[in-house]
């Protein structure tokens, strides 16, 4: 695989600086923002990561809202493997394919999983292509595209769903985005087709990290029988409201407090102790708010749920306006961080006063 040039992640870089030939392409070393500018082309804007992601230093959620485009929360982790990942490509679906708005691309660790070289061609030039294969004991560098369901369907048509590849969610190996989070069940394109299975040669897959395109368009073999994946394929467009399956609850939906039934007819399991990056203030109103803040533990609980997007539906009613639904990383007691649904203070802040140190509600 081409190295991306080395590039200072602190200016938006131009396509040009991560050449899209020989495929899958190069990748910028960071995550990125990728926008097309009417008079520059393309250029990837990196990302920085606190509490939150950012972009020159703004909220990438406000930031998004600038421009007209759907916060992170309306936005489904698509994990990129191949070519999807280089700028060069993405302006190309711009070009070809009516891909609009900002694409956000986060830098991934996989685990367990690898890009292996497929038994076909890309068809507009030759090149043999990739695919997601099992890979028990590998580790490799790869990214997640928080797309809007808009955006998954022009790579639906990129990627040929249905006819060379399924949209599935992956229920094997691990994914870990550059803010440490694991994302459970990512959507995956995984090949489908004969020529988008893993190619063998002389028995084995032949992975991308160890083999260029030059020396893989002589590569000589066989489709492999399928991917070795766990997946499960998707339906339809994605619902955003279906990742994650858990939230963090920290006033009144707390386990033992007026709203919980809300959220327990849900549950899964049991609920546990946990904290996420913020501060809970009271409002005065007989109910808290959460204030995100990287210097500060909340207190609350994670729920594991089943259905959530018919949960969060009544959650977003019930919480009101004074409430934004968010993304956290949220640290049960008994185990690694874990992606969480969460509700933080959109209203004025000039009534909120700090609840005292040790509140658990």
């Amino acid at each position: 695989m081409p190295e991306a040039s080395r590039a200072s992640p602190g200016r938006p870089h131009a396509d040009a600086e991560f050449p899209a030939d020989p495929y899958p392409g190069a990748v910028p070393p960071f995550s990125f923002v990728h926008i097309d500018h009417a008079r520059k082309g393309g250029h990837s804007h990196p990302l920085t990561f606190d509490v939150c992601w950012r972009i020159d230093g703004a909220e990438l959620d406000l930031w998004l809202a600038g421009h007209g485009a759907p916060p992170l929360a309306a936005r489904v982790p698509v994990l990129s493997y191949g070519s999807n990942r280089n700028p060069g490509k993405i302006t190309w679906l711009r070009r070809k394919l009516g891909l609009t708005g900002p694409v956000v691309v986060l830098r991934a660790r996989t685990e367990g999983l690898a890009a292996v070289w497929a038994s076909g061609f890309r068809a507009r030039d030759g090149q043999r292509t990739s695919v997601l294969g099992a890979a028990p004991g590998a580790s490799e560098q790869h990214a997640v595209w928080l797309a809007t369901p808009e955006q998954v369907a022009v790579l639906d048509r990129c990627e040929g769903r249905g006819d060379r590849h399924r949209l599935a969610r992956l229920g094997t190996g691990a994914v870990h985005t550059d803010d440490g989070l694991r994302i459970e069940a990512p959507w995956s394109y995984l090949g489908l087709s004969a020529i988008r299975r893993p190619l063998l040669v002389d028995g084995h897959p032949v992975r991308c990290a160890d083999l260029g395109q030059d020396a893989a368009l002589g590569l000589d073999g066989a489709p492999a029988p399928d991917d070795g994946l766990s997946a499960t394929t998707v339906v339809g467009a994605p619902d955003p409201d279906d990742w994650p399956a858990a939230v963090f609850v920290y006033g009144t939906l707390q386990p033992g407090h007026p709203a919980w039934p809300q959220v327990a007819r849900h549950a899964v399991g049991a609920p546990r102790r946990a904290t996420a990056a913020g501060r809970v203030c009271d409002t005065g109103l007989g109910y808290p708010a959460l204030l995100p803040d990287g210097s500060a533990r909340a207190p609350g609980w994670v729920v594991d749920v089943r259905d959530p997007a018919v949960l969060l539906r009544r959650l977003d009613g019930y919480e009101g306006p004074e409430y934004r639904r968010i993304r956290v990383s949220a640290t049960p007691d008994d185990g690694p961080p874990t992606a969480c649904w969460a509700y933080a203070w959109a209203a004025d802040q000039g009534s909120l006063t700090p609840l005292p140190h040790g509140w658990t509600g």
